[in-house]
């Protein structure tokens, strides 16, 4: 099949509109887009896949009220925020059966589709976003990664605090609150050792020594192109209010372009969004990087052509097809 009828596949809930800039500049290209949401199994979305005898790989098709994918013509996948499976209809028990089905089955074949180039692999997606896992990453890649503790002891987070403070608490996961009827983040915070209860001994808990920061850097990594954005907002938490904001393009120092594609070839990544600590010194200090992390409100104001850069990427699949 020609390059041309290729599709790319997008794998996303309705509301996302990153994805919403890439299908555009996608259909302004003329490549052919299937867009859904694995959540939609079984209700507006099926599958069915064979393999065997003479097949090496999986053939059939992927459906939507609107479009069709076949398997083996997949040029590229764009995968970012798809809903989870749910079957409410069904019992409690049946429901687990049914949600576990769809996962190890829809998305076993999603996951495994010839010669598809994933941005970035659901599976690599899911071993990056472990924290711990990212700090360590970070750390043998030659970032400077500030002094953390990951505990559910209170002794141990209150001398981490004395030994490192000022301190910051920070979730390390990131599920949202539903406060007001509005969907909110945990916003990292400053905490001191007497603030530290018992209560920490319920669940894991992440304290990091504060960064003594004059900005904050995102650079977000697609393919080969790596766009730096300075953020200037005077706030601990840069995320807790935008209105804030002013960005700045500036250029990233050698060592840190280094360490950013040894991060992302350690989880086997194609993009990478990641947040740097800016000293007053000029060093860049690893806070995290997410492998499905929001840019596209950036480009407007600083005409860095990142919409663009992931259009190519999804566009041209792997090379040699």
């Amino acid at each position: 099949m020609p390059n041309n009828d290729r599709p790319v596949l997008v794998v996303t809930n309705l509301d996302d509109p990153t994805a919403d800039f890439v299908i555009a500049e996608l259909h302004d290209r003329g490549v052919p887009v299937v867009r859904f949401d694995s959540g939609d199994f079984p209700a507006t979305l099926s599958c069915s896949a064979a393999i065997g005898d003479d097949t090496d790989s999986w053939r059939g098709s992927v459906q939507t009220p609107s479009r069709q994918a076949e398997l083996g013509a997949v040029r590229s996948m764009y995968y970012r925020r798809p809903s989870g499976f749910a079957f409410p209809h069904l019992d409690k028990q049946d429901e687990r059966f049914a949600v576990a089905q769809a996962r190890y089955g829809l998305g076993g074949i999603l996951t495994s589709l010839p010669g598809c180039l994933y941005v970035n692999h659901p599976n690599r997606i899911g071993d990056a976003e472990y924290k711990p896992a990212g700090l360590a990453a970070a750390a043998a890649a030659g970032f400077r990664v500030p002094p953390t503790l990951i505990t559910n002891v209170p002794d141990d987070a209150r001398a981490f605090i004395k030994e490192h403070g000022p301190a910051i608490f920070k979730p390390i996961s990131v599920p949202l609150y539903v406060v007001d009827g509005q969907a909110q983040t945990v916003p990292v915070t400053e905490v001191s050792a007497d603030e530290i209860d018992d209560s920490v001994a319920g669940t894991m808990h992440l304290f990091q020594k504060r960064v003594d920061k004059v900005a904050d850097i995102r650079v977000t990594v697609i393919g080969e192109q790596i766009f730096p954005v300075r953020i200037d907002s005077g706030l601990l938490d840069w995320r807790t209010d935008y209105s804030t904001h002013t960005y700045t393009p500036l250029p990233a120092p050698l060592a840190v372009q280094q360490s950013m594609r040894a991060y992302l070839r350690h989880f086997g990544l194609v993009f990478g969004a990641f947040d740097f600590a800016l000293t007053n010194s000029g060093e860049w200090v690893f806070i995290e990087c997410n492998p499905s992390g929001q840019w596209a409100w950036m480009e407007p104001p600083t005409g860095l052509p990142m919409t663009a850069a992931l259009a190519d990427l999804l566009e041209g699949g792997i090379r040699g097809r």
